[in-house]
């Protein structure tokens, strides 16, 4: 079990590189669409490739992101009972749900969407709008978004399992990460702390001076 969990980490590891480059693409694609608005607006002028730039960085996001989404457990969720039912059986029902929809849906959607990107890419396909994009690059999107779910899936498997074994603690406890104000914050407040500690040891050694 400890190798799995070794596996488990990596995919974590990939996921996450994934999910904290493609937030970029988000920033991006804002300055994209405001530029393009911009020019159309100012001085009449505007072309369906950039049009097509925002649509193929949002395929990004969506896509690419979705294992990144599901490391951190933060894929939409309706349920009327499941929270309220015991955490062992919250993750026998998530194991339920990986094993029969989340990971063949993923790897036969993968796998199915191959041979179009393949063709795409062999044909050179491009956009029909005048001035589009070659089509190919969104094609490509679709089965290494789904292989990287499926990949994020089977590490979720792996910790579930392991959570029941007793081997690790919850995973899908949200680890809230501090933001750059909060970290900012905390330094300034412990170096106040040692500031004010040296003061006192410094006004201690003065009062005990001049009381000798």
């Amino acid at each position: 079990m400890q190798g799995l969990l070794r596996v488990s980490r990596a995919i974590d590891w990939l996921s996450e590189r994934v999910g904290r480059t493609i937030i970029w693409l988000v920033l991006i694609a804002v300055l994209i669409s405001a530029g393009n608005a911009a020019v159309r607006k100012a001085f009449d002028v505007s072309s369906n490739a950039w049009l097509e730039v925002q649509w193929y960085l949002f395929s990004a996001i969506f896509l690419l992101g979705a294992g990144y989404t599901l490391l951190r457990n933060e894929h939409v969720r309706i349920d009327v009972l499941l929270h309220r039912l015991p955490k062992r059986t919250q993750m026998v029902v998530d194991i339920f749900g990986l094993v029969l929809f989340l990971l063949p849906a993923a790897v036969l959607i993968a796998y199915e969407a191959w041979p179009l990107f393949v063709k795409a890419y062999v044909s050179k396909e491009m956009s029909e709008n005048a001035g589009g994009l070659i089509r190919w690059p969104v094609y490509a999107l679709v089965p290494i978004g789904f292989a990287l779910l499926a990949l994020q899936g089977v590490s979720e498997l792996i910790k579930r399992i392991a959570f029941l074994k007793g081997l690790i603690d919850d995973p899908t406890k949200k680890k809230v990460e501090k933001t750059v104000e909060e970290e900012l914050a905390e330094a300034i407040r412990a170096q106040a702390e040692r500031e004010l500690a040296q003061d006192e040891v410094a006004f201690a050694k003065n009062e005990g001076g001049k009381a000798k």
